[in-house]
């Protein structure tokens, strides 16, 4: 008797337990960036749109803080978070085992849509006599953190000025949340940080000292632009408090990405997630405010998921 309680009980107790595991959302993990750029409240909004629609896929999203774009592809490519937000030129370095994935390509990288434009943007204290690219030398600047876009394509502009890092008086690994304080302190002449506009970074350190944009352009970014399509001129928008105009620079494109491992069903279910309620979507954030959709399948250098294509041609798109 006792025997045939204990069978009854561990029986009731399996199917209770698949049942929960059946009925159980699916966790989804965004990487982002720090919480003060605008990655991390674009990983939010991405959640919001499949969080409303749960009840319809059983997938919930959450958003984790990171060091940024080069991470981001790292840790999809590693099983650790499931989508990750990234510049466009590091996925076509990544696919190509190329700057900080040198020697290690990666063909699994997978992209579910495109969102905004990213500019390498340049700010310096007024009194820092930083006027152009090249008068970095000899002064303290924040080059952005190991791991991040930032930091790659830093890389890529001082090679292309032939400046290394012991050109400047220090080249500084700061958080982007740190800059604008440190440079109002006068502890940094200048940071560079690619990012969508408008961004609460540099509306800080506009607000909190005298600080200007420094344009970066000229033969130099022309020579680097040439041949890397993922790559175009565009301008800093004066936007900033203290901006006489726009600022010419060059940027790339904010992606989604994730592994080709992922699940269809689950690439599938995010990206209409996001373009179902696609006018929402953009008034969740002012980078997104332009954006279309035929605009959001264009930019990225490595191929998309087969869940995002899926989508895309129900919705007529591709």
């Amino acid at each position: 008797m006792i025997a045939r309680v204990s069978l009854l009980l561990c029986a009731a107790f399996l199917i209770a337990a698949s049942t929960r595991s059946i009925a159980a959302p699916q966790t989804v993990t965004i990487g982002t960036a720090g919480v003060m750029g605008v990655y991390y409240p674009l990983g939010g909004a991405i959640c919001r749109m499949v969080n409303v629609t749960r009840k319809e896929h059983k997938l919930r999203c959450s958003v984790e803080p990171s060091e940024g774009s080069v991470a981001n592809i790292k840790s999809v490519l590693d099983g650790d978070i499931d989508v990750g937000i990234a510049q466009s030129d590091v996925q076509f370095y990544a696919r190509e085992g190329e700057g900080p994935f040198q020697d290690k390509p990666q063909p699994k990288l997978r992209a579910l849509f495109s969102v905004y434009p990213e500019l390498l943007t340049l700010m310096a204290r007024d009194d820092a006599d930083i006027r152009r690219f090249e008068d970095l030398k000899g002064k303290r600047v924040s080059i952005g953190t190991s791991g991040s876009g930032t930091r790659a394509t830093m890389d890529l502009v001082m090679n292309a000025y032939a400046m290394k890092r012991s050109d400047l008086k220090a080249a500084v690994e700061m958080k982007f949340v740190e800059m604008p304080t440190a440079l109002c302190e006068n502890k940094i002449d200048a940071f560079v940080f690619v990012a969508g506009h408008p961004n609460a970074i540099f509306q800080d350190a506009a607000a909190g000292c005298k600080a200007r944009v420094v344009p970066v352009a000229g033969p130099r970014i022309d020579a680097l632009i040439a041949g890397r399509p993922y790559y175009t001129k565009a301008d800093v928008p004066a936007i900033y408090k203290g901006m006489d105009g726009p600022q010419p620079t060059f940027g790339t494109i904010a992606t989604i990405v994730v592994s080709e491992d992922m699940p269809e069903a689950t690439a599938y279910a995010i990206t209409k997630a996001v373009f179902e309620s696609f006018d929402d979507f953009r008034k969740l954030l002012p980078a997104l405010a332009n954006l279309k959709k035929r605009e959001a399948l264009t930019g990225e250098t490595v191929p998309f998921h087969p869940g995002a294509v899926k989508y895309f041609k129900e919705a007529g798109l591709m």
